[in-house]
């Protein structure tokens, strides 16, 4: 395993084609609309941010707001110019991919793929942050005949992955094709779901296999 996400083969085995990459249409929908229009995305605006991790015995790591300088871990794409969640996690006493925490990524399921490699290595997980769709005003668009959901890179944006419920392989993409969707709120992942299918999950319940089942959609 390696941790360059140019030219290796681990990442090129991965790399899909971005969604959103392509000129949008017009129809765009955004929750406030969807909410008000009673078309069903009824969401929350109630967000949280904690600590936890598996690992780490002094103080949690604060997420960071990521910038144009970010690039994916895995696919290398500059983050904050493709939709979809967003993920970073901290390691203790390790430099992910040869650079200072947190390790970032463009996408959740390339955020666990990449934290299944290095767990297996013995690193020591300190956080695990995902965006919070529950905390944001999200937006949904359409690219191609693919439903796309907003990204959001402010720290204020995430939330420990432990504190979630995930929404798996629903019909709504990201950057890198269907992604673990993450709410705060239980109720908003269930009214998802209910909107565009998919599985619900918590970060616990998240396998290596449930990642594999992602990176081949």
């Amino acid at each position: 395993m390696c941790d360059h996400h140019d030219g290796c083969a681990h990442s090129s085995h991965n790399r899909r084609e971005p969604a959103g990459s392509s000129e949008r249409e017009q129809t765009r929908l955004t929750r406030r609309a969807v909410v008000a229009g009673g078309v069903g995305l009824a969401v929350g605006l109630a967000g949280c941010l904690g600590g936890g991790g598996d690992g780490g015995d002094g103080e949690v790591p604060e997420p960071v707001t990521l910038t144009q300088a970010d690039q994916c871990e895995v696919c290398g794409m500059v983050i904050p110019n493709h939709p979809g969640p967003t993920t970073q996690i901290f390691y203790a006493d390790r430099q992910p991919s040869g650079h200072e925490n947190p390790a970032r990524f463009d996408s959740t399921w390339e955020a666990f793929q990449y934290d299944f490699e290095r767990q297996n290595r013995g690193w020591k997980r300190q956080a695990f942050y995902v965006t919070d769709y529950s905390a944001v005003d999200y937006e949904l668009s359409t690219d191609a005949g693919d439903t796309l959901i907003s990204t959001h890179v402010e720290a204020a944006d995430f939330v420990e992955a432990s504190d979630v419920t995930f929404v798996v392989g629903s019909d709504v993409k990201g950057a890198m094709g269907r992604d673990l969707i993450a709410f705060s709120d239980r109720a908003d992942a269930e009214a998802f779901q209910g909107e565009w299918g998919g599985d619900l999950s918590t970060f616990d319940e998240v396998t290596e296999q449930t990642i594999a089942g992602l990176a081949n959609r």
